[in-house]
């Protein structure tokens, strides 16, 4: 056996299992951010979130003896990135759901694979092979089917709500196209500490300026959503999605990352009392084959 073929696929494998990581942890925090939204304003929710979970990072770091220090050459591109990948995303979604059911949100977002896979195509020069078309193909079918016309009123007062949600989803697929046309070259535990302090302290910062969190008159249950928000969503998942996007085509972990609005989906039948039918399982089918065929292309 050719060792190195071996190494690939070894790669691949875990590649996988970061983003299969990934896609739960953050499908089950659309439910998670919308509850949390009744107690806490966004900007306040997300940034603080993302800051707390950046200084537990870089303890965890700082224990595995992981070297945090950033060549200086490297810096505008970590704070440029950042701005994509975290900040506007962290952001814009958690305005967004101001307007916007997290369902309908879910559905927005699962768009990111069609412009990733553009981008790819222009700026990593990764072929949009057949199959990988397919895979897309069937995994958009099983988000239609999920949602369906009916999920989502074309309401006026819903497009605020809409554009910024379209346009986070837009520049964090160009964030993770870049990511992978840019490596940093930093272990995973390392590059999300910085990312998200260097994405999310911006937004605390304006939730200080713009809203009025009442952090004593937070529940228990709110306390629950952003320890959740924070150490899950934050703190494991980016680091696995940033090893994800190391180990797999840029195009193929954003067709993997299809999976989020279906765990969404299926958390919040659990958590909100939603219904779950065959719809919903004959979607759920179409996309996990989705990614399946995405993983052979």
């Amino acid at each position: 056996m050719d060792p190195r073929k071996d190494t690939s696929a070894n790669s691949l494998a875990a590649g996988f299992a970061f983003l299969m990581v990934t896609a739960v942890g953050w499908g089950l925090n659309w439910p998670v951010m919308k509850q949390l939204l009744s107690e806490l304003p966004p900007l306040s929710a997300r940034g603080w979130s993302g800051v707390v979970g950046a200084a537990s990072l870089a303890v965890v770091a700082l224990a595995r003896g992981e070297n945090m220090r950033v060549p200086r050459e490297l810096w505008p591109r970590l704070v440029a990135l950042s701005m994509l990948t975290v900040c506007a995303w962290a952001s814009l979604i958690g305005v967004a759901l101001l307007w916007l059911r997290a369902s309908e949100a879910a559905v927005i977002a699962a768009t990111m694979p069609i412009g990733v896979g553009l981008m790819a195509l222009l700026i990593l020069g990764e072929l949009f092979s057949l199959l990988r078309a397919f895979a897309l193909a069937v995994s958009i079918a099983g988000l239609a089917i999920l949602f369906g016309a009916d999920s989502f009123d074309a309401n006026l007062d819903k497009w605020p709500g809409v554009a910024l949600a379209f346009a986070a989803t837009l520049l964090v697929g160009l964030g993770t196209v870049l990511t992978k046309r840019f490596p940093f070259g930093l272990p995973a535990i390392s590059l999300a500490t910085w990312q998200l302090a260097i994405g999310c302290a911006p937004i605390a910062l304006a939730g200080l300026w713009f809203e009025r969190a009442d952090w004593g008159a937070l529940s228990t249950q709110g306390w629950l959503l952003m320890a959740y928000m924070t150490f899950v969503q934050f703190c494991v998942c980016y680091v696995c999605w940033f090893a994800a996007i190391a180990r797999l085509p840029a195009s193929t972990a954003s067709i993997g990352s299809l999976i989020i609005p279906v765990v969404g989906v299926l958390a919040s039948a659990a958590t909100l009392g939603e219904p779950l039918g065959l719809r919903e399982v004959l979607a759920l089918t179409l996309t996990l084959a989705g990614v399946m065929l995405a993983a052979r292309s």
